[in-house]
């Protein structure tokens, strides 16, 4: 069975709650990082399944708060593109990207497509892929 890592945006967004719900109804399972309390065990397992899941996902949305996702979305789209997804999420629970950013993120996207990773715009249409394959 496939397996995905949810990484990326935190800080109170509900975006994984509904992922969880998409790739289920695709039959796929996933790796949720975020736990009540992080420690060095959590670290390591993280590290560990980014590594091994079947693919990477990081949604990224207006409530981020730090840009360590756009790194790796980065990275593993150079180291491996095959399993790296990116969707961009325009709107989150009432927050907005301003115009300046969601260019900057198009043109993340599109370095991010150059090499070789997929990006979506909608949950449920990167959950469709992630069954498909």
């Amino acid at each position: 069975m496939k397996k995905v890592f949810l990484g990326s945006t935190c800080n109170e967004s509900t975006w994984r709650n509904r992922m969880m719900i998409y790739l289920f109804d695709e039959g796929v399972e996933y790796f949720n990082p975020v736990v009540p309390d992080w420690t060095e065990a959590c670290m390591v397992q993280e590290i560990q399944e980014r590594k091994t899941c079947d693919f990477v996902l990081y949604a990224i949305t207006p409530k981020m708060t730090g840009v360590y996702s756009i790194a790796e979305v980065v990275d593993d789209s150079n180291k491996r593109a095959e399993k790296t997804i990116l969707v961009l999420l325009r709107d989150d629970d009432n927050v907005r990207f301003t115009e300046g950013q969601w260019r900057s993120l198009g043109a993340v996207a599109k370095m991010v497509t150059r090499n070789g990773g997929q990006v979506f715009d909608h949950l449920k249409s990167a959950a469709v892929y992630i069954g498909s394959k």
